[in-house]
C-alpha cells in the first residue's frame, strides 16, 4: 500500500519516526551494512524510547492503530477470569497470575474484579510490560478502578520470575509480535531476509543465506508438512519461540499457560498459495505490508504457527490442555452468563454496545474464528476450559 493511501502523522510523530529510522541506520552501519529482517523488526518495536512498544503513542482502541479483545469491553477477560478461576482455587492463595504485556489495564481491571467476586483472587498479579509508557498508564487505571487491596497485590515485573512459582501465565496477542526471521527459499537453499541500505540511505530488504538454526526450522516444517517448499516462497519461522516460551514459563512448577492470538496452525500457515508469509503492518486501523512505512509508529506483527507453540510447550515440560477458537473458548467459559448480564442493562445503548463486542468477539467475521486460545497444563487440569470445539487433532 503507498504511503498515500496512509493517514499522514503530525510533525512531532514523524520526527519521532525519523529519530528512529536514523537510529536503525546506525544498527545497520555497524553491523557491516545488514542486519536480519528479525533484528529490524525489534529494533521498531521495542528499541529503548523509540520503538512503538516502547515509546508513548497511544496503540491500542479507537485513537491507536488496533484494538485487541479486552479493549472492546469487558466480556473477554470475565470469560478468561472464569476459565482460570477453578486453577487458582485448586492451588491455593499463594498461587500467582502473570500477564504478558498487558496493554492498556483493562485485561487487568477486569480479571481481578471478577476473580475478586469469584472468591479466586491471585496472592499477586504479575504485568510484564516493557514500555515505560503503559507501564505508568496501567498504573494510573488500576489505581483508580480497584480498592487499595486489590491494586496492592499488583506488581509490574522487568523480566518473567526468576525463581519457581505456581498460578497461571496469561499472554493475549503477544506471540504475534515476537520478531520474527523471515526466509525464503532460492534453488532449494534457505535464505534469510536482511535489511541494508539503498545510496539514498533507504531500507531496503534482500536475501542472504540461512545460519543453521533457520535452515534447522525451516527443514523441520517442511518434513512436518511433507513436501518441500516451492521456489521463491517467503514467509516467518521462529526457531526463538521454544527458548522464550522456556525463558516465560520454565518456572511455573504447577499451573497453566494460556496463549490467546491470531495463526494457523502449520500446514494451513505454509500453504503454496500463501506464498509472501503472514507479515502485516497496522496503523490507523488499516493492515498494509510495508514494514519501512513510518518505523516506530505502526505495529509490525506476524501470524501464530500454532504447531510451534504446541511443540514448544510440550518441549518445556508441559502438557497440552487444549486449542479451540475464541468463539468456543468464551461459550464454554461463561459467555451465557455474560449475555444474561447484557439483558439485564437498563439503557438501550448499553445493551446495544455489549451485543456489538459479543458479536465481533465470536462471530467468524470477527474474533470468533481468526482467534484461537491454546491452554498448557502442569500438575492441574485445564482441559475442560478448552474442550469445546477442540481443534487439537488439526496440529
Amino acid at each position: 500500500m503507498p504511503d498515500s493511501a496512509l493517514p499522514e502523522p503530525s510533525p512531532d510523530a514523524r520526527a519521532h519516526s525519523d529519530q528512529l529510522v536514523e537510529f536503525i541506520r546506525g544498527q545497520i552501519r555497524g553491523n557491516g551494512g545488514a542486519i536480519p529482517f528479525s533484528r529490524f523488526m525489534e529494533l521498531a518495536l521495542y528499541a529503548p524510547g523509540l520503538g512503538y512498544y516502547s515509546a508513548g503513542a497511544r496503540k491500542f482502541g479507537a485513537e491507536g492503530d488496533f484494538v485487541t479483545a479486552p479493549e472492546l469491553g469487558p466480556v473477554f477477560a470475565r470469560c478468561v477470569a472464569d476459565a482460570i478461576a477453578p486453577v487458582l482455587g485448586a492451588l491455593g492463595p499463594d498461587a500467582s497470575v502473570f500477564e504478558l504485556g498487558g496493554g492498556s489495564g483493562a485485561f487487568a481491571e477486569v480479571a481481578l474484579l471478577r476473580l475478586m467476586g469469584l472468591d479466586a483472587l491471585p496472592a499477586t498479579y504479575w504485568l510484564l510490560e516493557p514500555s515505560a509508557d503503559l507501564r505508568e498508564r496501567q498504573q494510573a487505571r488500576l489505581r483508580a478502578a480497584l480498592p487499595a487491596t486489590l491494586f496492592a497485590r499488583c506488581q509490574w515485573l522487568d523480566g518473567p520470575p526468576e525463581a519457581e512459582w505456581r498460578g497461571v501465565l496469561f499472554a493475549n496477542e503477544v506471540i504475534d509480535a515476537l520478531p520474527t526471521p523471515r526466509f525464503t527459499k532460492h534453488e532449494g537453499e534457505v535464505y534469510e531476509e536482511h535489511v541494508v541500505l539503498d545510496h539514498a540511505g533507504r531500507f531496503l530488504r534482500v536475501d542472504q543465506p540461512g545460519d543453521a538454526l533457520l535452515r534447522g526450522a525451516v527443514r523441520h516444517v517442511e518434513r512436518d508438512i511433507g513436501a518441500p517448499l516451492p521456489e521463491g516462497y517467503r514467509s516467518e519461522v521462529l526457531p526463538q519461540l521454544p527458548y522464550w516460551i522456556q525463558a516465560v514459563g520454565g518456572l511455573l512448577t504447577d499451573g497453566v499457560m494460556l496463549f490467546a492470538d491470531y495463526g494457523y496452525v502449520r500446514r494451513e500457515y505454509y500453504l503454496p498459495a500463501r506464498r509472501e508469509g503472514t507479515f502485516l503492518c497496522h496503523y490507523r486501523h488499516r493492515a498494509h505490508d510495508d514494514p519501512f512505512f513510518l518505523p516506530g509508529l505502526q505495529d509490525l506483527t506476524a501470524s501464530v504457527d500454532f504447531t510451534a507453540l504446541a511443540e514448544a510447550g510440550v518441549g518445556t515440560g508441559f502438557d497440552l490442555a487444549g486449542y479451540c477458537s475464541q468463539a468456543s473458548f468464551l461459550i464454554a467459559n461463561g459467555l451465557q452468563a455474560r449475555l444474561e448480564d447484557i439483558a439485564a442493562l437498563a439503557d438501550e445503548a448499553d445493551r446495544y454496545r455489549a451485543h456489538q463486542e459479543v458479536k465481533t468477539l465470536t462471530l467468524p467475521g470477527g474474533m470468533g474464528e481468526r482467534f484461537q486460545l491454546m491452554g498448557f497444563q502442569r500438575g492441574v487440569d485445564f482441559q475442560p476450559q478448552l474442550a469445546m470445539g477442540s481443534l487439537a487433532g488439526r496440529l
